[in-house]
């Protein structure tokens, strides 16, 4: 006899776990105990089964899929730079106002005065919003404090964000973002201050899960970036690379070279820069939201990815600047309509391969022994999540077996 704490029967299961396709169980049922999936299949191999639910749940024919998992943000800041869209109206760009003192800076400036309940209560309706989508695992980097203390500040509140929402939280420590303005014309001050002082405190702190850099002209060398990293290495964190965004500034190689989860951005990445990518097997995560706000012209690779065979990870570096957009489903129908994915791509971008992103094999996926991280749609095709824009909520989003929803009327 099978004993489970949890049973729906009646759903259309979207698993995901093949290498292509959505992977589509119809009138399948899903059991659960202690937070994690014990089985999964058809209602016809329950039927031949003997099994007990404390909660037998009927789906009514919705769709399950797993929790979606963003897997770029930068949702813990204060204030916001609503002003500097305006400028790009007007003609200057993210690096001519970048330049001048504001983006990243203006940010800075806010953060660090914030305490760290004003910050948290800046921060949580925007993960709260990527929650009402389905999100059940949000990764948030902090980078808007660059020093020691504001950055830890940030960390501790992407902690309680997720222990607030009942959510999955993995923090990344992203203190290379930009030169700090008590560090001008002294980047290799700067970097010094990182791998001497703030790496080894934050990775004492075990509250980043992992590190991330901004390689870039307007931010770090690639040779920065390699420093930053190797520390990193040697510390046991974990890597993912602003890479190429901006220009071609080695970061996909740079990634590769390092072994890096992912390599976020890319719409200026070199062929050389991919074949190593697709070697490593590092993950491309496409910000199709920083794209579109920023009106850029170059997109990523797509069909390169494709023929290379990278795994195409989908996010919403939901920041106050250049994406401030807290909708992963929005965030896959650009994924379609600006850089040419399919809905099935999409789709997979924000589930299987933004696991893969963040280096978690538990969730993403529908299969036994996987977090039961869940959410439930009322649509006919799954398709429509991507397609049909500001249509769709989840009727009920589960964590490790537990609803957590605020549009749950469980």
């Amino acid at each position: 006899m099978l004993n489970w704490d949890r049973l729906w029967r009646n759903a259309n299961l979207a698993t995901f776990g093949a290498e292509v396709g959505i992977g589509h169980i119809a009138d399948g049922a899903l059991a659960v105990v202690d937070g994690r999936i014990a089985w999964i299949g058809s209602d016809a191999e329950l039927a031949a089964m003997r099994w007990s639910a404390a909660e037998v749940v009927d789906a009514r024919h919705l769709w399950i899929t797993p929790g979606l998992i963003d897997c770029h943000t930068h949702l813990v800041y204060a204030g916001h730079r609503s002003n500097e869209f305006g400028l790009r109206q007007n003609g200057a760009s993210y690096e001519e106002i970048a330049r001048s003192g504001g983006g990243i800076l203006s940010t800075v400036r806010a953060t660090r005065a914030a305490s760290e309940d004003a910050l948290f209560d800046a921060s949580l309706p925007r993960a709260t919003a990527l929650l009402r989508e389905g999100v059940t695992t949000i990764e948030i980097k902090s980078g808007y404090g660059l020093d020691l203390e504001s950055e830890l500040k940030m960390l501790r509140v992407a902690r309680q964000i997720g222990q607030a929402l009942g959510i999955h939280v993995i923090t990344t420590f992203l203190g290379a973002h930009t030169i700090p303005p008590e560090y001008k014309d002294r980047s290799e001050a700067y970097v010094d201050l990182i791998c001497e002082h703030m790496l080894p405190r934050v990775a004492e702190s075990k509250l980043a899960d992992g590190v991330d850099a901004f390689c870039e002209r307007i931010a770090f060398s690639p040779a920065q970036t390699r420093r930053i990293f190797r520390l990193a290495q040697q510390l046991g964190l974990p890597l993912h690379l602003h890479a190429d965004q901006l220009s071609d500034a080695e970061g996909g190689l740079i990634a590769a070279e390092f072994n890096a989860l992912s390599a976020d951005h890319l719409e200026h990445a070199s062929a050389a820069s991919l074949e190593r990518m697709a070697q490593r097997g590092i993950v491309a995560t496409l910000l199709p939201g920083a794209f579109y706000y920023l009106r850029e012209k170059n997109t990523p690779p797509v069909s390169a990815l494709r023929s290379q065979g990278i795994a195409i990870a989908l996010a919403t570096d939901c920041n106050p600047g250049t994406s401030p957009m807290a909708s992963l489903l929005l965030a896959m129908n650009m994924g379609c309509v600006l850089f040419g994915l399919s809905p099935e791509e999409a789709l997979r971008g924000v589930t299987k391969n933004a696991a893969r992103a963040l280096g978690i094999q538990d969730r993403g996926l529908l299969r036994a022994g996987a977090h039961a991280d869940l959410a439930m749609w009322d649509v006919t095709q799954l398709e429509q999540l991507v397609t049909q824009i500001a249509m769709h909520r989840p009727v009920d989003v589960v964590v490790h077996g537990r609803s957590v929803s605020p549009n749950s009327n469980h």
